[in-house]
Parts: C-alpha cells; structure tokens; sequence
C-alpha cells in the first residue's frame, strides 16, 4: 500500500510495443493515392504530361478545377500513412536487432517520400484555385513542382525507404531471400528515376517504381516479424 510511483513504475511489465500494423498502412496510403487519381480521371480525364504541349496543360487546369483538386486531396492523404509507416518499419527493425545504418535510411527515406507527396498534394491543391492559376507561366510552374516534387522527389525517397528495410532484412533473414532481393532491385529502380531529370522520356519508370514499391511494402509490412523468435520459428 506505501509503495511510490517510482516502484510502482519498476514493477510494471516493459514489453515492447510493435505499433500499428505495417502492410494496412501501406495499403491505405496506396488505396488513398489511387483513389484521387480515379476520381481525378473520371471527372476530368488523363493529366498530361508537363512536358508536353503547353496547351494541353493550360486547358486542363483552367477547366478541370475539380479534377485537380480530387487528385490534390488524395496525394496529400496518401502521405499521412507512409509517414507512420516509415516511423513504425524504423522501430520495427531496431527492435529486431539492426544496428546499422538501414533503420534510420528507412526512416530518412519514409518521411522524405512522405513529405514530398505531401508537398505535391498542397502544391496541386494551389493549382486547382481558380483565384490562383491567372497566369500561364504560374500554371506551368506550378504543374512542374508537383511532377517534381510528388513524381522524381516522392519515388527517389521511396527506394530509399524499400533498400533500407531490404538490405538488413536480407542480411539477418528476417523476410524470405526473394522477396528481400525484389526490394533492393524495386529500390535500385526507384533511384534510376532520377534519370527523368536528364531524359523526360525516361518517365514511364516513375508509375512502375511507385507502384511495385508500395506493394513490396505491402508485403513486407505482412511478413516482417514483430521479434527474432518469431521468425526462428517460421
């Protein structure tokens, strides 16, 4: 009945605590992400490419404010999940052992694909205020941030995340060899969109890495082990 805080705190239970399952949260942030680009081309159709004609561009933006927008609110829900994803994989693998560098590349590489995809929603969201867009040159720099920024920025930062959980999974064994293997060659894919940079003909990789890296992530966030026992058993 006398005892303090301080022994009440000492004689309580100090299990670890896994966070919120991994795979639902890289599945709601790809549902999210899917979800605004569907309702995006139903109201308006495909976006073009910031390359392309500047016409093209113009007209879609002036007339598909709602488009925009859909595509707009999507990008930036999709980034809340990742970013709690990114900080639970983190914890996660240091909680299974890994004392190099890859937890807190995972981390780095999470929240900058978070922030860049948060980034591209809030710019496309700018973009589809009608008060905003008045001027043709702001249109076309607009457009090309959230390329940038939600495209090249978002998928880079996201091979980072998928090589930092793949290389010390690989190393330790904490997932199956394939599947640790498909993330270094889904991460290795993901850093070549920097390329687009130099060669815009080079995008269609951008769709390709973005979406194999989420469903790795899906998957992996599945099979990844809350503790060492747990895959000594498997």
């Amino acid at each position: 009945m006398n005892d303090s805080p301080a022994d009440r705190t000492r004689s309580a239970p100090t299990g670890r605590q896994g966070g919120p399952p991994l795979a639902p949260l890289a599945a709601v942030s790809l549902g999210l992400l899917l979800a605004g680009v569907i309702v995006g081309v139903a109201i308006g159709g495909v976006m073009p490419l910031p390359y392309g004609a500047a016409a093209d561009i113009l007209r879609y933006v002036h007339e598909h404010h709602g488009a925009v927008r859909a595509c707009a609110v999507g990008t930036f829900a999709a980034s809340v999940p990742l970013a709690i994803y990114a900080a639970t994989v983190s914890t996660r693998l240091r909680q299974l052992g890994v004392t190099a560098p890859g937890a807190t590349i995972a981390l780095a590489g999470g929240i900058l694909a978070a922030g860049s995809l948060g980034l591209s929603g809030l710019i496309c969201w700018a973009m589809s205020r009608p008060e905003v867009v008045v001027d043709d040159g702001l249109i076309r720099a607009l457009y090309y941030l959230v390329f940038l920024t939600g495209g090249v920025g978002h998928i880079v930062a996201l091979g980072l995340l998928v090589a930092g959980i793949a290389v010390p999974s690989l190393l330790l064994g904490l997932v199956p060899r394939t599947l640790a293997w498909a993330g270094l060659v889904i991460a290795v894919l993901a850093e070549l969109a920097t390329l687009v940079l130099i060669w815009p003909e080079t995008a269609a990789v951008l769709p390709i890495a973005r979406f194999t890296g989420f469903v790795w992530l899906i998957v992996v966030g599945a099979l990844l082990p809350k503790r060492r026992t747990d895959r000594r058993r498997a």
